[in-house]
């Protein structure tokens, strides 16, 4: 299914991908439907109402879960009244963004994008509120029928999670592992702590990464893949902020 600014795909019968491939950053949400209640991983960047999207695919109460509140994962949280996201980044919700608005239209407005029509820069707000639940690493939710577990996997950003579906073998791995640069160069970043989540997801059985940008068809050997290159980073001493931008085959690390 494809409207005019997003494109539905599906995983499963139950799991659908919501992509806003126009846009540079090209995002993916994921509607995760049970039997009793959804969640929506991530919102994406919030330029055109993801909630009719979701709203055609399921009938059941949807919770917004959040892998990390970066602008780009929370755009559309607006839509929705319950909102869920990991203690260490609550205060990036409800007080304050670490982001001045300025910044991130910005990078909004990278690149030429064929934005919807109804879409204006000026009225764009980064999302400001209280959510709902505080996620904690070993979190379970539970959707009816299907559960999914909370890891907490900081680097990329303080409190960053994956969300692994045992079941299925799914990992909804948000910005820990996709095909692109891997940025780490932020202040609130850290290389050290991404290796180690990079290191942690490495034990999981996982029969398919669901990754926060990008392609979507992915191995699930791109976790060893990156594994191997912050090894070698980190023997070579450069497993740093400020070393730079190092080039791997299927990926880029950025510190």
């Amino acid at each position: 299914m494809q409207n005019d600014w997003f494109t539905v795909e599906n995983i499963d019968q139950d799991t659908f991908p919501i992509s806003e491939y126009k846009h540079w950053e090209e995002p993916h949400c994921y509607l995760v439907c049970g039997k009793k209640r959804a969640i929506l991983i991530d919102t994406g960047l919030g330029v055109s109402n993801i909630r009719n999207i979701v709203d055609r695919l399921t009938k059941l109460p949807v919770m917004a879960v959040t892998t990390h509140a970066h602008w780009d994962h929370i755009g559309g949280h607006s839509c929705f009244d319950a909102i869920a996201v990991h203690e260490k980044e609550k205060d990036w919700l409800s007080v304050r963004f670490p982001i001045p608005l300025s910044v991130v239209k910005k990078n909004l407005m990278r690149f030429p994008c064929d934005f919807p029509e109804d879409f204006d820069i000026n009225a764009y707000q980064i999302f400001h509120g209280t959510p709902e639940r505080l996620l904690h690493d070993g979190d379970f939710l539970d959707l009816g029928g299907r559960r999914i577990q909370v890891l907490h996997t900081p680097g990329h950003s303080p409190g960053h999670c994956c969300f692994y579906e045992p079941d299925r073998g799914y990992l909804y791995s948000g910005d820990l592992v996709y095909k692109g640069c891997l940025d780490m160069f932020y202040p609130t970043t850290s290389p050290e702590l991404f290796f180690q989540s990079i290191r942690r997801v490495q034990k999981y059985h996982v029969n398919r990464i669901l990754p926060g940008h990008h392609q979507l068809e992915l191995p699930a050997s791109l976790v060893d893949e990156i594994e191997a290159g912050f090894l070698q980073l980190e023997q070579s001493g450069k497993l740093r902020q400020g070393s730079g931008v190092f080039d791997f085959r299927n990926f880029q690390i950025h510190m």
